[in-house]
């Protein structure tokens, strides 16, 4: 008798059915999102497709959000069968669309964001460009995420797009600077005078490695190790030294200066011997490149003459001049071989002088 009173109790407030049914069906729900998310977890662990993991990760969020979406919609069916709905309507319908629009906004910016850095460690394009491209889909997602939220809750959007005429004028207007900043990004990332990775020279003379090409500017880590900040718009007119492109291999030039007394062929062919020998055992030396000597001035002390080295980059062009000169030096001193010192002397029987002798 207790048991029945207790029912019709529970049945008479309509409370009590909406929560309690409310409450099942989230448990339930979200046990069974729990189950779809770990089977498929399981498959794509089986599996070297990329884009199936990326799926998974992507649905993650998106399917709770559904799971609240389906909760919702079962909350309204219970308050309408309770009769609450007559008396007090609530969106339901309206708060459950913008659930599954906010859903797929979030489902769509997550897979996409995760397949931009996919293919960035594959294409040097994608990758000088990831940061722009992102903000484009994001910005891309989120207007037309927002145009059919819009719709859906029976908002007219045709005055709206009119409107974005007038308004992209007068936002144009006032971040002009922003925006020729981001196309300045997009002529860089299209043109690739940089990418990210090398290492130039500004024409202000500070070197450094491009680490991030953005969307309003680009960011160069300095040798001192810190970090400089250029506007894309300022980089794009500057003058640029870029010692990766179009390859990462350059030239070292080494002065050398030998005595005028010096046979110049045993000089040559000795100095070719060392270089060779150098770019064969060093590390960062280029083993086949053809070097050569150019003789090409006479100094006041010496005949100075470039001998050309090869090397892998341009850091490493400082450790093969290094090898290169301690090499030499000690292989002049065995050939007899003088490097002279800047001398100044008087020849006073060329200049006619004549020096009185003291008494």
């Amino acid at each position: 008798m207790n048991t029945e009173l207790i029912q019709n109790e529970w049945l008479n407030e309509p409370w009590l059915v909406v929560i309690g049914g409310t409450a099942l069906a989230a448990i339930a729900l979200f046990l069974l999102r729990f189950v779809i998310i770990y089977c498929l977890k399981k498959w794509t662990q089986r599996t070297d497709f990329v884009f199936d993991s990326l799926l998974v990760d992507s649905l993650s969020t998106p399917l709770t959000l559904c799971t609240m979406m389906v909760l919702v919609i079962i909350f309204g069916q219970l308050l309408n069968t309770t009769g609450f709905m007559a008396e007090h309507p609530l969106p339901i319908a309206a708060t459950a669309k913008a659930i599954c629009i906010f859903a797929l906004v979030l489902f769509l910016d997550h897979f996409l964001f995760g397949t931009v850095d996919y293919y960035s460690a594959r294409s040097v394009v994608v990758s000088n460009s990831h940061s722009i491209i992102k903000g484009l889909i994001r910005c891309a997602i989120v207007c037309v995420g927002l145009l059919v939220l819009l719709g859906t809750l029976g908002i007219s959007i045709t005055p709206v797009i009119a409107s974005l005429g007038i308004t992209s004028l007068a936002v144009a207007l006032a971040l002009q600077p922003t925006l020729e900043n981001f196309f300045s990004g997009v002529q860089l990332v299209i043109d690739k005078p940089i990418r990210v990775g090398d290492f130039i020279e500004l024409e202000s003379g500070d070197q450094g490695f491009v680490e991030k090409i953005g969307w309003r500017s680009t960011w160069v880590k300095m040798l001192p190790n810190n970090m400089i900040v250029i506007p894309n718009s300022q980089l794009s007119k500057s003058r640029i030294i870029n010692y990766f492109y179009p390859e990462k291999e350059l030239s070292v030039p080494v002065e050398v200066g030998v005595h005028y007394g010096s046979d110049l062929e045993k000089v040559e062919q000795v100095t070719l011997d060392v270089a060779r020998q150098i770019l064969k055992s060093h590390k960062w030396g280029i083993d086949d490149y053809e070097t050569f000597v150019v003789f090409h001035n006479f100094d006041q002390s010496s005949i100075n003459f470039t001998v050309m080295l090869r090397a892998k980059e341009y850091f490493n062009r400082f450790w093969v001049k290094s090898a290169f000169i301690k090499a030499l030096h000690q292989r002049y001193a065995k050939e007899g071989i003088v490097i002279p010192y800047p001398i100044r002397a008087i020849n006073t029987s060329q200049e006619s002088a004549h020096f009185k002798q003291a008494d």
